[in-house]
């Protein structure tokens, strides 16, 4: 993410993930976000709000992770990169959408409690399209770059 392309919003979710997989088994999830902006006018001194939509999407474990955890009205922190993506439609109409491509997502916890469950480690081509938990232990928290071996990376 060195290439200066990266954004955080914080946002509701405005419809449920919509689960996806590519031919290749690669899982995709895509989710409605509204971020709200609210200011002030110095001329009226009344309150002024505007709302954006993004669309943001998210690939393989965290597609399945959103999926799993991220309903409609939920409020999140996304932080990813900005994405083109341009089509033509059947009837030779040229489109395009600017896409919030997921790198991290969680839960707003500024009004919100939510409770962490760690998913066990998947080795590759091991994701939830068929394929069994991975039989590979978890890499060890010392190797994460944690504290005390004991100690758990969150």
């Amino acid at each position: 993410m060195s290439n200066g392309n990266t954004v955080t919003v914080v946002g509701n979710v405005t419809r449920d993930p919509e689960l996806r997989f590519t031919p290749s088994g690669q899982a995709t999830a895509s989710f409605g976000l509204a971020v709200n902006r609210r200011w002030q006018n110095r001329q009226t001194q009344e309150w002024e709000e505007a709302t954006s939509f993004f669309d943001v999407v998210c690939w393989r474990e965290m597609a399945e992770n959103v999926s799993e955890s991220v309903t409609r009205g939920a409020r999140v922190i996304v932080t990813g990169r900005l994405e083109q993506r341009s089509w033509e439609t059947p009837d030779g109409d040229k489109r395009s959408r600017v896409e919030i491509v997921a790198d991290e997502l969680g839960p707003s916890l500024r009004w919100a409690t939510a409770q962490v469950v760690k998913n066990e480690r998947r080795g590759p081509g091991e994701g939830s399209g068929g394929g069994a938990p991975s039989s590979r232990p978890a890499r060890a928290a010392a190797d994460a770059g944690y504290g005390g071996e004991d100690e758990e990376p969150f």
